[in-house]
């Protein structure tokens, strides 16, 4: 390889921080309910009295188009028919649950909420944090003191709700991003529909949030060119049109996502596990397959940095944490606090690739699809609108 094939990390495609993405919708939609001191944001959205967002886990833009056979409800929303506008956001860096779901909840980049990965360092100890499963456990509030968008909506008087699998209601990822107002669990799909329908005309001004997981587990088991995923898309696609045939007057529903997808094939996956070269100076492997925060043994960064850049980095963008920093991935912003959390060096793939462990990651590293870093496949969610 020549230094001419390293990809700059600087070229990067950033998400659209404080314009188009999935941290700019809850404040938006909350400065047209009237609520006081949202989070700012450059996106601006019609105001509507009553507002459900619909969140379909690992639904992306390019994976929707791709499909219209499938899901011709929400490719319709993709033009003007049905009093619905469609257009693609960005997650985030990276552009996994965790973060995409901080990112919604508390309107705020993944530099300021700190959720900054699937897996990331516990700062000053020798361990990594499942921000997903929330293992091993930290004080919630003291890794993520802002309040959420709901927590604001409910003081500001918005009858807010949340709809949702009744797994989800007391996990700390619920609480640190999306609590606030009236949880109700509610497990089949069309019940969770029609609750959420119910909940969105039962005051003068609601906020509603409702939320889909099936979808993601497809993919992730038998990839987005799998039957098995198009089926799940066909649900989805019931799903929403079940909601939006349901909306009050004065309301507007939002379908969106936390993340797209795309399959990595055998050949296109490099295993740390076995490549002693990737592994020196290594003290923690962070992050997921096509995102990863790498931390370094002290005094190993410049060489880590140099390994994975020579071994990788015409595949996938490799910068140090300062340089992936300065480059906006995480946002504009970066708290100290969160600081140590982002990896001492961090790789996004920019080709079809995936690093993966398969010794000590044998289930994230037998998933087909992926998700993670910045391509569009993965970045790019729907913001789909339908309102009465």
């Amino acid at each position: 390889m020549t230094s001419t094939a390293i990809l700059d990390p600087a070229d990067a495609p950033v998400p659209a921080y404080g314009s188009g993405a999935l941290s700019d919708l809850l404040p938006a939609l909350a400065k047209g309910l009237g609520i006081p001191d949202p989070p700012d944001t450059g996106l601006v959205l019609a105001p509507a009295d009553r507002v459900c967002v619909f969140l379909v886990d690992g639904l992306g833009w390019e994976q929707l188009r791709a499909h219209p056979a499938e899901a011709p409800f929400l490719n319709s929303l993709l033009g003007s028919s049905l009093g619905g506008s469609g257009r693609p956001m960005t997650t985030g860096f990276p552009a996994t649950t965790a973060t995409s779901l901080a990112s919604v909840g508390t309107g705020l980049p993944p530099g300021v909420h700190g959720l900054a990965g699937y897996m990331v360092r516990i700062p000053g100890e020798r361990r990594l944090m499942n921000q997903l499963r929330w293992q091993p456990h930290v004080s919630p509030r003291t890794w993520q003191p802002h309040p959420p968008v709901f927590r604001l909506a409910e003081r500001a008087g918005v009858a807010t709700f949340q709809v949702s699998s009744p797994k989800f209601e007391f996990t700390p990822l619920t609480e640190v991003a999306l609590s606030g107002g009236a949880f109700h669990g509610m497990l089949p799909g069309e019940e969770r529909m029609d609750l959420a329908a119910q909940c969105l005309g039962s005051a003068d001004r609601t906020l509603v949030y409702t939320y889909y997981s099936e979808l993601d587990g497809m993919g992730h088991r038998y990839g987005v060119d799998s039957d098995a995923w198009r089926g799940q898309l066909m649900a989805v696609d019931r799903l929403a049109q079940r909601l939006a045939e349901q909306l009050p007057p004065r309301s507007a529903l939002y379908v969106t996502a936390d993340h797209g997808m795309l399959d990595v094939a055998p050949a296109d996956r490099v295993d740390v596990d076995e490549e002693p070269d990737l592994r020196s100076g290594l003290l923690l492997l962070g992050g997921e397959g096509r995102a990863r925060h790498l931390y370094a043994h002290p005094g190993a960064e410049a060489d880590l940095l140099a390994v994975w850049r020579e071994r990788l980095g015409d595949r996938m963008w490799i910068a140090g944490r300062d340089q992936a920093i300065a480059a906006g991935w995480f946002g504009p912003v970066v708290d100290e606090r969160v600081y140590g959390r982002i990896g001492d060096v961090v790789a996004a793939a920019s080709a079809d690739i995936a690093v993966i462990a398969t010794r000590r990651e044998p289930g994230e590293s037998a998933m087909v699809g992926l998700h993670g870093s910045m391509t569009p496949a993965e970045q790019l969610v729907p913001l789909l609108e339908v309102r009465r």
